[in-house]
């Protein structure tokens, strides 16, 4: 109760979330719109990925840019209690300190999963009409509906994920810069490693494998199926969530 009260009564809970589900629905608009415009121009190739799984097409459109909200919101969540003094009344209420991390990784979990799964649901029944003429895609597809609900999942554990790191580094400014540099910066860098490496290196970046789950099916340059994915990401956060409670425990607030 006491960790549910805190992150409702800030507002930067509040704008995070409304930036999440703006950004998220209007890139889904935006992108879905521009890919039918350019539809005879778009390769081939393209195309048949698209049609392939245009469930993956729709989600990633949107959640590119939305997830930044959620990796800043999951780092503000307790390393800005560092820099207010606000973890040492905390602590003091509950000395052993391990509950504390376990109660705000799920009050904060399962609100993202909540909005998460609201956003994701929003973003299909955006995307799916305007693509509906080149791709056409219903929630009784196979995978579809899974892949839908699995957009919330990944954002629940991108929470815990920036959470895990904002507890580790306990500074926002260097915490939000880390988790942004997993998700968009080792990406790019990974692709520049040679051969059969630098493609299981990428398939094994937390948030490269975590957004699989956001796909119907798996596809030909997938290493991973979508749930194989989603565990791999799910193991990053254990690792993470593990590190801070053993520095929670060990270090003065």
């Amino acid at each position: 109760l006491s960790e549910w009260t805190k992150i409702r009564s800030v507002r930067s809970t509040v704008w995070s979330l409304v930036l999440l589900v703006v950004l998220t629905l209007g890139f889904t608009a935006l992108f879905v719109g521009l890919t039918v415009a350019q539809w005879d121009q778009t390769q081939p190739e393209d195309q048949a990925l698209i049609r392939a799984d245009p469930i993956s097409m729709i989600l990633g459109s949107g959640f590119f840019f939305g997830q930044l909200t959620i990796c800043v919101l999951g780092v503000m969540v307790i390393a800005s209690e560092y820099s207010t003094g606000m973890i040492r009344a905390s602590l003091l209420a509950v000395p052993r300190r391990l509950p504390v991390l376990a109660a705000k990784s799920l009050v904060f979990a399962l609100l993202i999963f909540v909005v998460g799964v609201v956003v994701s649901f929003g973003s299909f029944f955006i995307g799916a009409p305007i693509l509906d003429s080149k791709a056409p895609v219903s929630l009784s597809d196979p995978g579809v509906l899974r892949a839908v609900v699995g957009g919330g999942l990944y954002l629940a554990m991108l929470g815990l994920f920036a959470l895990a790191i904002g507890a580790i580094v306990r500074h926002t400014a260097a915490g939000i810069t880390g988790v942004i540099g997993f998700v968009l910066v080792l990406s790019p860098l990974a692709n520049l490693l040679p051969g059969s490496f630098g493609d299981r290196v990428h398939a094994y970046l937390p948030s490269e494998a975590g957004h699989l789950i956001a796909q119907a099916r798996q596809m030909p340059n997938d290493l991973l199926t979508p749930w194989q994915g989603y565990g791999v990401f799910c193991l990053w956060t254990a690792v993470l969530l593990v590190i801070a409670a053993v520095l929670l425990k060990r270090r003065d607030a």
